[in-house]
């Protein structure tokens, strides 16, 4: 009885007791929510079952008051016993429907609402979703070992860059100490130029007016007696004539004191292309290197300088596994486009290595190698490695210690050789359409070499 009872408290749409019923006019009650699903879904307001027009909704109390009723009564005597029963039909829940996924019992099988379903006996059902579930839990717990893991190498990483933030503070100021003692040191010696030169003509200038002043003095005197002696009288004056005469043309007529030619500062000389000058005068101790390795690519056993031209090979330094870091090897930290570049590499008495250019595409590939262009050496043998061209030994047999790599990008040129004998090892001809880094792969030290330069002022015409 309560089964019938049941099946008539149940929604002919979802087939769940009533929530919030409501009536139509045609005196068919459903879930207030089903059948304002069932209008949406079909644009009509007919009736789900005899498809009658209603134009609303009115809430069934009556109705609603008896499912509560019941299901505060079922929910009471579920209470009251014991193990798995089904809320519907008080019945012990045999089987599993594999399309709903939930515990049913045998009078929920024959149900419409089951109607062609596949059902598995609890426990058979119960065992093959323990396996589903410890298979996800198994996953998640992985995923969790992942999780630390990455979060292991981001703290590494942290790490690693504040000690890349100090070695690079510390060498910047480095630098920047020697830049200003070399502008003090410029700036006290122009100063000192300056003070010799405002002291050594002044000197002269003082000398001259000493000089001037003593001349002026002895004319003086001599005019001030003349003039006593023109106003003596007549026979005094005639008896001291002569003397007179010969005291006067005695001392020479001074003549239109004028300065000496140079007799001033050469500001020019000291502020003429001013800042020019100093930075010229810092070439000697300034260098330029064409390609500067980037230690983000780096084997974790390369050591670099400070100013990232030289690697030597060490003790495996812990370092964060970022997708850039190569085996063995190290990129140039800039891509070459438009142009020419050249570099030069020395390896001393290294017994193996490979250098050459690397496309930018083969940083986000999975294999770092594709697509590079490099000359080989091992055993005291060179070989040739492209995309192209694959492997192919080259006739050359002498040991070169230093190699030059010379990229015309625009005219498609590869070219290596020996800057000491100007000897030509090979060129790759190739038309490159993206931009590629400097490569170098090794198992030994070696150094980028700095380039000459020099600097030149342009005449115009």
């Amino acid at each position: 009885m309560a089964s019938n009872l049941e099946n008539d408290l149940c929604c002919t749409v979802c087939y769940e007791i009533f929530q919030d019923p409501v009536i139509l006019s045609c005196s068919h009650s459903f879930c207030k929510v089903c059948v304002q699903s069932w209008w949406t879904n079909n644009q009509t307001s007919e009736c789900p079952l005899c498809k009658t027009r209603s134009k609303e909704l009115s809430c069934n109390l009556v109705l609603k008051q008896l499912c509560e009723s019941f299901i505060r009564e079922r929910d009471e005597r579920l209470s009251a016993r014991s193990g798995a029963i089904c809320t519907l039909h008080v019945e012990n829940l045999r089987l599993f429907c594999l399309d709903h996924q939930e515990p049913v019992c045998l009078v929920c099988r024959d149900s419409s609402r089951h109607s062609g379903h596949r059902f598995r006996p609890i426990d058979e059902a119960a065992q093959q979703h323990r396996k589903q579930l410890e298979v996800k839990l198994q996953r998640l717990k992985e995923s969790i070992k992942l999780g630390e893991k990455a979060s292991e190498e981001f703290e590494l990483a942290v790490r690693h860059m504040k000690l890349q933030a100090r070695h690079t503070e510390t060498h910047i100021r480095e630098t920047f100490e020697k830049l200003h003692l070399f502008l003090k040191e410029e700036e006290e010696a122009r100063l000192a130029a300056l003070r010799e030169e405002e002291e050594q003509k002044s000197g002269m200038m003082k000398e001259k007016i000493e000089a001037l002043k003593r001349e002026i003095a002895a004319l003086s005197h001599t005019i001030r007696v003349t003039e006593e002696e023109l106003g003596a009288e007549d026979v005094s004056f005639l008896l001291g004539y002569k003397a007179s005469e010969e005291r006067v043309q005695q001392c020479s007529q001074l003549e239109e004191p004028r300065l000496p030619s140079g007799a001033l500062l050469q500001q020019a000389k000291h502020l003429g292309n001013l800042h020019f000058n100093i930075w010229t005068g810092m070439k000697d101790m300034v260098s330029f290197t064409p390609v500067i390795l980037d230690p983000n690519t780096a084997d974790p056993e390369f050591l670099f300088s400070q100013d990232l031209t030289r690697v030597r090979v060490g003790a495996r330094q812990q370092l964060p596994a970022n997708p850039e870091r190569r085996v063995d090897s190290v990129l140039g930290s800039q891509a070459l486009g438009s142009g020419t570049h050249s570099w030069d590499i020395q390896f001393g008495d290294s017994l193996g290595w490979e250098l050459g250019v690397l496309p930018e595409s083969a940083l986000s590939g999975n294999n770092q190698e594709s697509g590079s262009w490099t000359l080989w050496f091992s055993e005291d043998m060179y070989s040739a490695i492209s995309p192209l061209h694959q492997h192919f030994h080259l006739p050359v047999t002498k040991k070169f210690h230093r190699i030059r790599v010379k990229l015309d990008w625009n005219r498609g040129r590869l070219s290596f050789s020996d800057p000491d004998s100007d000897t030509h090892i090979h060129t790759f001809t190739h038309t490159f359409t993206q931009r590629m880094f400097p490569f170098i792969k090794t198992v030994s030290d070696f150094k980028i070499l700095p380039a000459k330069f020099s600097v030149t002022q342009k005449k115009y015409k």
